[in-house]
């Protein structure tokens, strides 16, 4: 199994753990993930990181699909490749409506049909073979509706670049078939190894349609996983809570929070709603105690190293091949380099 590791975005104040990078690529580590919400974007850290390494992967975990046309996209990410030597991973996610129309600006329209669109027009660009010209139900190229001038024109990319990986960060079945048939790799948001019985069946299902020649062999399941080292089991559990409390409470509408709902899929229905209803209602930290320790558990990695190495079989035995570990000390990261081998590679 490969080992990537994410960074996520900034807080108030920008700032990079350049150490643990420098530390991890070391370690033999073989990516980096970094990701925005309406803050810090995931591409500028990942320019800076590029010149300060020179194996490690980049990768985006996730840049928003809306917050770009698939051009610009493909423009950003070719060149962070070519600067970079090769080493960019793009990975893409809808976001949800909040943000999508109130960050960005841009109607929600058909998730599923802007997703495949999108990766549709990149392969385009990449490829190169011709002037690009698309005509879908999200986008058009070049565009001819309301307020266009006439005069676009199919283009080609003046940049010689290559097929970029592509990674999807999909939830419900509709998109998780596409990510089997369009994109390399899968980046399941809070990955089980217990439930890839509910994912396994339609991500394959989408694989089978390929036409690109792609052996299953070589598609990428690529799950985050929490590591903490600890003799306290139960302490350890309650310090992922409060980011579950806030992505199944309060990221997204209470009508439409796909967080939520992806606890509920997991069986934890009445623990979803009450925490939805408490974190909506202003009591975060009642919240953050509702989230019961079994789903923080089947979800993470914690406890002593037997205990860790132990557990770690069931991301083998469901069919991960990249883990993003994070871990709240430089043990967690060693422990995991030791158990997959990757500081052996290094």
């Amino acid at each position: 199994m490969k080992l990537g590791i994410g960074i996520g975005y900034s807080g108030a104040r920008m700032g990079l753990p350049i150490d643990l990078v420098l530390e991890v690529e070391k370690l033999g580590f073989d990516s980096i993930w970094t990701a925005e919400a309406y803050g810090s974007d995931a591409i500028t850290p990942l320019a800076y990181i590029a010149a300060l390494t020179t194996r490690i992967k980049l990768g985006t975990s996730i840049m928003q699909i809306p917050g770009r046309t698939p051009a610009m996209c493909a423009m950003t990410t070719s060149t962070l490749d070519a600067l970079s030597g090769g080493r960019m991973l793009v990975g893409l996610g809808l976001s949800g409506p909040q943000v999508v129309e109130g960050w960005h600006g841009v109607p929600y329209g058909s998730p599923a049909k802007r997703t495949r669109e999108y990766v549709e027009i990149l392969r385009k660009i990449w490829a190169r073979e011709e002037p690009v010209e698309y005509h879908g139900a999200e986008y058009e190229m070049p565009y001819s509706g309301p307020r266009a001038s006439g005069l676009g024109k199919p283009l080609k990319s003046i940049l010689h670049g290559r097929q970029l990986p592509v990674y999807l960060a999909t939830m419900g079945p509709v998109n998780i078939r596409a990510t089997g048939e369009l994109a390399d790799g899968w980046l399941p948001i809070w990955f089980s190894p217990q439930r890839m019985g509910m994912f396994l069946p339609d991500l394959q299902a989408g694989f089978k349609k390929r036409t690109d020649g792609k052996r299953w062999e070589d598609f990428d399941i690529a799950s985050g996983c929490t590591v903490h080292i600890t003799d306290d089991v139960k302490a350890g559990l309650v310090l992922r809570k409060p980011m579950l409390a806030l992505y199944i409470g309060g990221m997204g509408a209470r009508e439409k929070n796909f967080h939520n709902d992806m606890m509920k899929r997991y069986g934890y229905t009445e623990a979803a709603e009450r925490i939805q209803d408490l974190y909506l209602a202003g009591r975060k930290e009642e919240a953050t105690a509702a989230v019961p320790d079994e789903l923080v558990d089947e979800m993470s990695l914690i406890g002593p190293e037997a205990r860790i190495r132990e557990r770690y079989r069931a991301w083998e035995d469901a069919g991960v091949t990249s883990m993003h570990v994070n871990s709240p000390t430089k043990e967690g990261l060693y422990l995991m380099a030791d158990i997959t081998g990757a500081n052996r590679g290094a």
